[in-house]
């Protein structure tokens, strides 16, 4: 009988390096303006399920903090890169965090969702957190890194995370890694779904004190 996929309730960081490396090959769009944003929001609210993620410029200095920079929201195909440090909270967004229609995938997302009210007041409609899905299957990592690497077996690189994600332009690597973050969102929650459907999968319970080779896996 053929074996299911192998996850672990745990996945060995120091083995993620050799992981070939995932990256979003769709469509990156920019969104810079309110108009834009507008027309952006009407696509993105047309479309069956959503991947979001946030970026906020690193402060390296005690007691300074930043606001929120960038909203990621991605399709399988596309991805809208919201510049709030330009266009703000305006109605387009507003509209798209309160739609309480199109499912929106996120990590973590009750930490986007705080960090984004400090740039302006609304109600949360239609928002799905994957780190409230993965102990159904027995995983307990919670970092986007890991969780795609157990089920993918395959890395998303983080060098651009600490960026200045309020650069006047921002550069090519830095729009790949936000597009990819949210993009992933859409693959890890469709892969759990799927995962929790069929039962296809076997746990392998590991004890960081004695790693298990993973070097065998499927």
């Amino acid at each position: 009988m053929k074996m299911g996929k192998i996850i672990y309730s745990k996945y060995d960081k120091s083995r993620i390096s050799s992981l070939p490396i995932a990256a979003f090959d769709g469509r990156i769009i920019v969104i810079i303006t309110a108009g834009e944003a507008e027309r952006a929001v009407d696509y993105l609210l047309s479309q069956p399920l959503l991947g979001v993620d946030t970026e906020t410029r690193p402060s390296f200095r005690k007691g300074v903090t930043h606001k929120v920079a960038l909203l990621q929201v991605a399709t399988e195909t596309h991805c809208f890169l919201f510049r709030l440090n330009l266009i703000g909270m305006c109605k387009a967004i507003i509209r798209l965090l309160e739609d309480t229609t199109v499912p929106k995938v996120g990590l973590s997302w009750h930490d986007d969702i705080l960090s984004l009210k400090r740039r302006g007041n609304f109600n949360p409609g239609l928002f799905i957190d994957i780190q409230n899905l993965v102990g159904k299957v027995g995983v307990e990592d919670l970092s986007l890194q890991k969780l795609y690497a157990n089920l993918f077996r395959m890395r998303i690189k983080k060098r651009e995370q600490l960026s200045n994600w309020e650069n006047d332009v921002l550069t090519d690597q830095q729009k790949l890694y936000a597009a990819t973050d949210a993009w992933a969102c859409i693959r890890l929650y469709k892969e759990l779904l799927r995962l929790l459907e069929t039962k296809d999968y076997e746990l392998k319970i590991v004890n960081y004190d004695i790693q298990e080779n993973i070097s065998q896996e499927r």
